[in-house]
C-alpha cells in the first residue's frame, strides 16, 4: 500500500511560479513510476508529467512543455512539479500519482496505482 500526498497547492498571479511536491509513504517511491495529472471540473483529466523510476526520464503534456518540469528526491521520497509562467488555463486540482516499480513515464491514468486527495492550483489576476 502507498499512501501519496499532494502539497504546495495556492493562489497565484499569472507569470507567478509555484512548486507541487508529492510525498509517498509505505512504500520507496524510488522504485515507482510517478505522474502528474490535472482536472478542471466537468472535464476530463489532463496529463501533466510524468518521471520514470530513475528520473532519468521524464515526459509532458504538450500544455505545459517548456513551462513545467517534473523531479524526483528518491531520498526524500518525494516527487516535484516546478510550474513556471503560470496562465490562467493551469488552474485546475493536481494529482499525483504513484505507478509500479521500475516503470517507466507514463501518460495513461491506468498505469497508476495509487492517487492523492489532489492540491488546488488556482492562477488569476
Amino acid at each position: 500500500q502507498v499512501l501519496v500526498s499532494e502539497s504546495g497547492g495556492g493562489l497565484v498571479q499569472p507569470g507567478a511560479s509555484l512548486r507541487l511536491s508529492c510525498e509517498a509513504s509505505g512504500q520507496s517511491v524510488a522504485a515507482l513510476g510517478m505522474g502528474w495529472f490535472r482536472q478542471i471540473p466537468g472535464k476530463e483529466q489532463e496529463f501533466v508529467a510524468s518521471i520514470d523510476w530513475s528520473g532519468s526520464d521524464t515526459d509532458y503534456g504538450n500544455s505545459v512543455k517548456g513551462r513545467f518540469t517534473v523531479s524526483r528526491a528518491n531520498a526524500l521520497n518525494t516527487v516535484y512539479l516546478q510550474m513556471n509562467s503560470l496562465k490562467s488555463e493551469d488552474t485546475a486540482v493536481y494529482f499525483c500519482g504513484a505507478g509500479y516499480p521500475r516503470m517507466s513515464y507514463s501518460q495513461i491514468p491506468d498505469d497508476y496505482d495509487y492517487w492523492g486527495q489532489g492540491t488546488q492550483v488556482t492562477v488569476s489576476s
